[in-house]
């Protein structure tokens, strides 16, 4: 990380584009594919932390309830296990989330000073 990426961490450190750019690293993309997916769900349990989420992922700081939240969500929402039907089962959902996704969103709250 060169001197321009830490300070464009530092005023932007969930990489949503308020500092000017956005983060491009693959975890990023990866965070930005399944969000949505995940507040979608949040606010049809729970409508009051689906709002806190969102209200923190739109200014860029996501709170420690809702970065564990998150990774509780995409532990538990891997759909693509690698087994066949034969195998175990096939979890559906609206997104497809791999183990290597589940480890990039864990990466990318672990690198934002969430302990995951």
């Amino acid at each position: 990380m060169n001197d321009t990426d830490a300070t464009n961490a530092e005023r932007d450190p969930y990489g949503t584009g308020a500092a000017g750019r956005a983060s491009a690293s693959p975890e990023r993309h990866t965070v930005e594919r399944l969000v949505p997916a995940w507040l979608a769900e949040t606010e049809r349990h729970d409508p009051a932390a689906a709002h806190e989420a969102r209200a923190g992922w739109e200014r860029g700081s996501l709170s420690g309830r809702a970065a564990q939240d998150l990774a509780t969500w995409v532990t538990a929402r891997v759909t693509d296990t690698g087994f066949n039907e034969d195998e175990g089962p096939r979890v559906h959902g609206a997104v497809r989330i791999t183990p290597a996704d589940k480890d990039a969103v864990h990466r990318w709250l672990a690198a934002r000073g969430h302990r995951i």
